[in-house]
């Protein structure tokens, strides 16, 4: 079975979401991230083929919203769910992350697919956190070659501690950009030509910006992945 090998984030990422949160919040949030960017490295976690912190924000949840079935850039490529949930939103592009027919769709459909759910505000999209998930060309070739399809199952997403602590303690620094940082945990079954199948525990960090009466829409994926 080939596995591929999630890719570090860029500083982008930490500047940007910085800028959004204040800096109250990014020392809270994106301290492990800064020391991840500045060494080149990322987290230590399974890399196979490939809320509201206060009572005053979003309740954290288990995750209950799907992505939409395809109908985007390419086959199998999930479209956003309508939702003003950060955990909904994240369990959704997770479920579309992990889960991908390499028999029915390239590489680049696939990277173009979840791109469709950055949030348009460029100041805090980071394009490059989301295609570094995913195998590079070569690599999807090979699994393609190999048949393999990937299946997500049994998702929770929550809010980090460390978020909710930091919003509690600056509740304004959450309305500088509505960026909320969700953990999102789940199983991928993975199977491949010959009846070849395998799973593993998976966990994931993302950056989900939900501004009040807008549907949420993603801003980066991070390399660390919080408590």
């Amino acid at each position: 079975m080939n596995k591929p090998r999630p890719r570090g984030g860029n500083s982008a990422f930490g500047r940007r979401l910085l800028i959004g949160l204040g800096v109250l919040l990014a020392a809270a949030l994106l301290a492990g991230l800064a020391a991840r960017l500045a060494g080149g490295g990322h987290a230590d976690r399974p890399a196979t083929a490939t809320a509201a912190a206060t009572a005053a924000a979003r309740p954290s949840s288990p995750a209950s919203a799907t992505a939409e079935p395809s109908g985007g850039p390419g086959p199998g490529v999930a479209l956003p769910p309508r939702t003003t949930s950060p955990t909904d939103y994240a369990a959704a592009f997770a479920i579309a992350l992990w889960s991908y027919d390499t028999r029915a769709l390239d590489q680049q459909t696939f990277v173009s697919g979840l791109k469709q759910w950055l949030t348009p505000e460029s100041q805090y999209a980071d394009p490059a956190s989301v295609e570094a998930q995913v195998p590079d060309p070569v690599l999807w070739s090979r699994m393609h070659d190999n048949e393999q399809t990937s299946t997500a199952r049994d998702l929770e997403a929550h809010l980090p501690d460390a978020f909710r602590q930091a919003v509690a303690q600056d509740p304004g620094a959450l309305s500088r950009a509505y960026i909320y940082a969700v953990t999102v945990t789940g199983t991928v079954d993975v199977a491949w030509r010959g009846g070849g199948r395998g799973g593993e525990s998976r966990a994931i960090t993302l950056a989900v910006q939900c501004r009040p009466q807008q549907d949420c829409a993603l801003a980066a994926i991070a390399p660390t992945v919080y408590p």
